[in-house]
């Protein structure tokens, strides 16, 4: 197979997360990498031996790169993965998809019209952990699912972060930086939400950022920093889920925990690839921590390079375009319902995202192994190879 080549926007701090899985990957490349700051561009490219250093136009209008990785600020993804779909480039973005559903939905429309591929970070429910999840649920390990407990409680990001600012301006917060990581792996093992009911508040009007680069700084908090609420899943099950900045240190609940007719699973932190899964069933006296099924690469990037493969084998990928816009769609049912004090329905539906195999090895992981062709069941996700 021809190397995918890949061409990254927005030399963050989360990049190098990203080039360094690529990197582990026989099918992909970085060709080239551009930022709105040259000297970030500059230093990415030499740290890394990229080839080629871009303006962000000069990489959209590069005919031989065929992905754009949008590793921009949230309030930049939806403008710059719309601009890379109409130069006729498939997309791979980091949470959330966009800043609101209307953007949202656009950029799947687009992507439709083009034939092109979008997909949308988190992919840390293609880890080790959360596959290990999925495996016992659909095994009936817990018998049937009913009811479930996501919690995410931090003390925010201004003690360490290098830019903080951000997240607590709109597109920000608990809700729309964390949130993503819990309500997909949420959709992974529950599939589609239908309703959710939540209240929000601003708990502080200014933070301080306690960071190196910031120390003292007053920052002007704009977006909620505290959501409690209920989303109703499909399946029936109900999810209870607390998500906040306002905690001091980081919580003891478990962050996702499920409970079924024959037991109670707690997940990993959906934040990582391979931390521990408990069991406990009704023939259980103590918890056991579960061995994991799986035993492939995790690391960031391996959604990316799912879908890359997926454009090779016209198949589904799992971390979607779709799949990031269902969760787009709840988190701003979360806000719609908090400000109106009423249940919002979910519109958007998604498809399951399927498992990995559990066979998967490294060395399989790393070569990405081809799966057998599957009928599409949404033409907006699941596009043809060629570009228009």
């Amino acid at each position: 197979m021809t190397k995918i080549s890949v061409g990254l926007i927005g030399c963050g701090k989360i990049c190098s997360h990203y080039i360094e899985c690529v990197e582990k990957f026989d099918h992909l490349q970085i060709v080239a990498c551009g930022d709105i700051n040259p000297q970030a561009s500059r230093e990415t490219a030499r740290e890394y031996d990229i080839p080629k250093i871009y303006s962000v136009e000069e990489l959209l209008d590069d005919p031989a790169i065929d992905i754009v990785l949008n590793l921009t600020t949230p309030a930049a993804h939806a403008e710059v993965s719309k601009n890379a779909l109409l130069k006729g480039k498939h997309v791979y973005g980091e949470k959330p998809l966009a800043l609101n559903r209307d953007d949202g939905r656009e950029l799947l429309e687009l992507a439709e019209q083009k034939n092109l591929r979008i997909g949308c970070a988190p992919d840390t429910f293609l880890g080790s952990g959360l596959q290990t999840c999925r495996q016992l649920i659909d095994d009936g390990a817990i018998g049937k699912p009913h009811a479930a407990t996501a919690f995410m409680a931090t003390a925010g990001v201004e003690s360490w972060h290098p830019n903080p600012f951000f997240y607590y301006q709109k597109g920000g917060g608990p809700l729309f930086d964390m949130g993503p990581y819990y309500l997909t792996a949420l959709a992974f093992l529950l599939g589609p939400a239908k309703r959710v009911t939540a209240i929000s508040q601003i708990s502080m009007p200014e933070r301080v950022a306690t960071c190196e680069e910031h120390y003292g700084a007053r920052i002007q908090v704009e977006t909620p920093t505290h959501y409690s609420g209920m989303v109703e899943y499909e399946c029936g099950v109900l999810v209870t889920s607390v998500f906040t900045f306002d905690a001091i240190g980081r919580t003891t609940h478990p962050n996702i925990e499920i409970y079924g007719g024959e037991g109670t699973l707690v997940c990993p932190n959906p934040n990582k690839f391979d931390d521990p899964v408990l069991l406990k069933t009704t023939e259980d006296e103590e918890w056991r921590e579960i061995e994991h099924t799986h035993n492939h690469y995790s690391k960031r990037g391996i959604g990316l390079a799912d879908m890359a493969w997926s454009i090779h084998e016209n198949r589904p990928h799992r971390a979607s375009g779709q799949l990031g816009f269902h969760v787009l769609d709840i988190m701003q049912g979360f806000d719609e319902s908090s400000q109106n004090r009423k249940p919002r329905e979910i519109e958007s539906t998604c498809q399951k995202p399927d498992p990995l195999p559990p066979e998967y090895s490294d060395e399989d992981w790393l070569i990405l192994k081809p799966e057998p062709e599957l009928e599409p069941e949404n033409k907006a996700d699941i596009n043809v190879v060629e570009k228009t």
